[in-house]
């Protein structure tokens, strides 16, 4: 298991402060383990995992669990059997229907820490806000760094000097996942193929209501080959209607937010 220190030493100065620890992130950059890293911090420092409580609202056995009275009711009952301070950790929080009723009142209620995790695109700095009503704090996970990305080849007893290490990591990126997959490059791209199509239906379509699917693949995919290309709404616009595929300034601009959102590409302005 990757360590990853860099996210460690940013939640470390808030574990045990009166505040939601937010995880979010592009699907399956590691949220869930960063949890189970957060765990291992906490009983390093003496504290007796019978004050963890971990609940994964993905998972089928919790179920029952996927509305605000029955998690709140589950964590009570739970907290009522631990001898001080409880830490709580909901995996894939946006699961639960309202669950900011639950987690605002554990958060006034029990002597807990809260530390959540969800999808990027469901949990926007904007809706926080509205939901937990500025009690939280927020940590943004992306894949692995080319430094994490070498000790993961380290850990699978990969030996390839940097230069090889760093053209892997150039051409897969950086997902955890695809350490199970390092000797089959097949595999590799069919995972980042089936993540990537998870993001585009669940994150970005689905949440948006997009109808016109193509159009969106269409600037995804325009986008993707323009990476480090300045570029604007604008021109892009222009660009598909010399394609004979007409779209408004004003539907691009939202496409691209909502990708941004959802972490399929990240936004650079120009500062000149």
């Amino acid at each position: 298991m990757i360590k990853r220190e860099r996210y460690m030493a940013q939640i470390r100065p808030f574990i045990g402060k009166d505040l939601v620890k937010v995880l979010t992130g592009i699907r399956r950059c590691g949220k869930s383990v960063m949890l189970s890293l957060i765990q291992d911090e906490l009983a390093s420092t003496g504290i007796s995992r019978d004050q963890f409580i971990a609940i994964n609202l993905e998972q089928l056995d919790n179920a029952h669990l996927r509305t605000a009275k029955a998690l709140h009711a589950e964590l009570r009952q739970r907290i009522g059997r631990i001898h001080g301070k409880a830490y709580l950790f909901l995996d894939e929080i946006q699961e639960a229907a309202d669950w900011e009723w639950c987690v605002n009142s554990l958060r006034v209620d029990a002597d807990c820490d809260i530390y959540i995790t969800g999808s990027n695109a469901k949990l926007l700095s904007g809706e926080l806000a509205t939901y937990l009503a500025g009690r939280y704090v927020t940590f943004t996970l992306y894949p692995f760094s080319f430094s994490e990305f070498l000790d993961m080849l380290q850990q699978a007893g990969q030996s390839a000097d940097k230069a090889a290490a760093f053209r892997q990591y150039i051409q897969f990126g950086g997902m955890p996942f695809l350490s199970h997959l390092l000797n089959s490059p097949e595999a590799r791209f069919q995972y980042l193929r089936d993540v990537g199509n998870a993001i585009m239906l669940k994150d970005i379509v689905s949440r948006h209501n997009i109808r016109d699917i193509d159009q969106l693949e269409r600037i995804v995919r325009y986008i993707f080959a323009n990476i480090g290309q300045p570029f604007s709404a604008t021109s892009l616009s222009r660009y598909f209607k010399n394609e004979k595929r007409a779209i408004s300034t004003e539907t691009v601009l939202n496409y691209i937010r909502f990708c941004t959102e959802a972490c399929l590409f990240h936004k650079v302005s120009r500062e000149d």
